[in-house]
């Protein structure tokens, strides 16, 4: 268990900007880095490995697995895809003196709570309707059946799983600046520590 605050979970559905939020408190906070997970889905258009994901083999993942590598980890059904923490990311960042941001599932979310004392933010949007906008503006070529089962997992995690994080905080449209300066609040009443670099507006 480590004693101080240094993991930090920000979650939520997808599109809620959970991964703008991250992106933007590194940008100001240097002593954060973002903790890169381990998965089996196909990269993206230009995505690195070992940068925005690591990407595996089923095969390979389930070798990391056995050997101890993946701490916690999760497989999404209607995907056919695991996503996990990948252990020597997390203790190298750990080691080299960074805080690290996670952004995971509610049961990454309770791991890291468990065993770091992580303290927990779930990010969220308005409304549905405006998530909906904010899918199909990331994605207008996404089919009508892959965002209704975004929009259905977005509903589940609202409903079941949001309560489960010790902050819920809104991230609305045109207000990045607002929902950055709650989070750093949220971090300094929790006893994270800002100051590895100077904070960079």
């Amino acid at each position: 268990m480590q004693s101080e605050k240094r993991v930090l979970i920000i979650a939520g559905p997808t599109g809620s900007g959970e991964s703008t939020i991250t992106r933007e408190l590194i940008r100001r906070y240097p002593v954060f880095t973002r903790l890169v997970t381990a998965t089996t889905r196909a990269p993206r258009l230009d995505e690195k490995d070992g940068i925005d994901y690591y990407f595996f083999s089923e095969e390979k993942f389930k070798q990391e697995l056995a050997q101890g590598n993946i701490l916690e980890h999760t497989f999404v059904p209607g995907r056919g895809v695991y996503y996990g923490t990948y252990k020597p990311d997390l203790e190298q960042k750990l080691a080299a003196g960074f805080s690290i941001i996670v952004n995971p599932d509610v049961v990454g979310a309770q791991y890291y709570k468990d065993q770091y004392g992580a303290t927990t933010v779930f990010v969220k949007t308005e409304s549905l309707d405006v998530l909906q906008e904010r899918l199909i503006g990331r994605d207008p070529s996404m089919s009508a059946d892959e965002l209704q089962k975004r929009l259905a997992a977005a509903q589940y995690e609202l409903e079941h799983e949001q309560k489960f994080y010790d902050y819920v905080i809104f991230n609305r449209n045109g207000m990045l600046d607002q929902t950055i300066d709650e989070v750093v609040g949220i971090l300094r009443q929790e006893g994270y520590s800002l100051d590895k670099g100077v904070e960079v507006r």
